[in-house]
């Protein structure tokens, strides 16, 4: 990568709500290299999942792909990846995966395996220029503690994600208004997380008796899941496997009601600025990585199991004005 102005990575590999909470960090780092003397361009390493949503978001001159994900003995991967970072001459790197894998990608780049400088690094890899040395890191909720690490490298003005580049005409799933979007899947190593599908048919059923057609969102993998779903509340729409990032942002954008387990959907559900309820176990902390937006409830149980239709049915009444 040649040219004037600085060259800058950004390291953020996933999840998905991960990434999207990401966002608004990624577009103050653009903005701040910018706007310095001579502009800058902006490369992220990611995972392919998210390479056509972080090009669609109109903030990077390059999206690559972490391919050689090298462990320590893969020499030869290792290598790899290490002439890949320095062929870009980037002059600051922003890791905002701080993980143990991202932080070896910058040991790897020590001047003690090879020629080459090695660049600013914002982190939490031990001796790099920038970083956020905050024991109660792990405490704080990943916007907030993003927006602190980026403090920690100069850049102070942090915007919350914004959805608003996704453009797309989703008319030909043929869904009217009103509807809800109700996210049943979730991790599939992760069943805790999961509210019961006999929950999400009560709810649906109950949405169509009020005029409010339901549709479910979900991967392929979430098929039999929202079959049985389908079966049990029949006036529901499954659009299991048929949506990708950018739809599903859309389609929120216009939804009167979002309800769904933590998982990646409902930070961008959320995020796009559909009043959202999100239901927790303790299989995970809302104050680490809850979802943000301007409306949105949680609803937590240690146990999703025990969280009844009704408390479910009438937090989304309030939040989204039902009859």
């Amino acid at each position: 990568m040649n040219g004037v102005g600085e060259h800058i990575l950004i390291i953020k590999l996933g999840a998905l709500g991960d990434f999207v909470q990401a966002l608004g960090p990624m577009a103050a780092i653009r903005r701040h290299h910018q706007d310095r003397r001579g502009g800058a361009s902006l490369v992220l390493l990611t995972s392919k999942p998210y390479v056509e949503l972080a090009r669609a978001t109109g903030l990077f001159d390059d999206v690559w792909v972490d391919e050689d994900r090298p462990k320590a003995w893969q020499i030869g991967r290792v290598r790899h990846l290490r002439q890949k970072i320095l062929s870009g001459n980037f002059t600051r790197v922003y890791d905002l995966q701080t993980s143990d894998r991202s932080s070896f990608y910058f040991h790897i780049l020590s001047p003690l395996f090879g020629s080459g400088k090695r660049p600013q690094w914002s982190g939490i890899a031990r001796g790099c220029s920038h970083p956020h040395n905050n024991s109660a890191r792990n405490t704080m909720h990943t916007i907030d503690r993003q927006k602190q690490q980026l403090a920690e490298a100069g850049i102070c003005d942090v915007p919350m994600p914004d959805l608003s580049f996704a453009d797309k005409d989703v008319s030909a799933f043929g869904i009217e208004k009103p509807y809800a979007l109700l996210v049943a899947g979730g991790a599939p190593h992760r069943p805790a997380k999961r509210w019961p599908a006999g929950g999400f048919a009560d709810l649906a059923n109950r949405l169509y008796a009020q005029g409010v057609t339901p549709v479910l969102l979900g991967a392929r993998a979430e098929q039999g899941i929202l079959s049985l779903i389908e079966r049990d509340a029949p006036g529901t729409v499954n659009l299991c496997g048929k949506t990708d990032f950018i739809d599903i942002a859309v389609l929120a954008r216009g939804a009167a009601l979002a309800v769904g387990n933590d998982t990646g959907p409902m930070h961008m559900i959320s995020l796009a600025g559909c009043t959202s309820v999100v239901l927790y176990s303790f299989d995970s902390d809302p104050a680490l990585c809850a979802q943000r937006g301007p409306s949105v409830k949680i609803l937590r149980k240690e146990s999703l199991a025990e969280l009844s239709v009704d408390d479910v049915w009438d937090a989304a009444r309030r939040i989204a004005a039902l009859p």
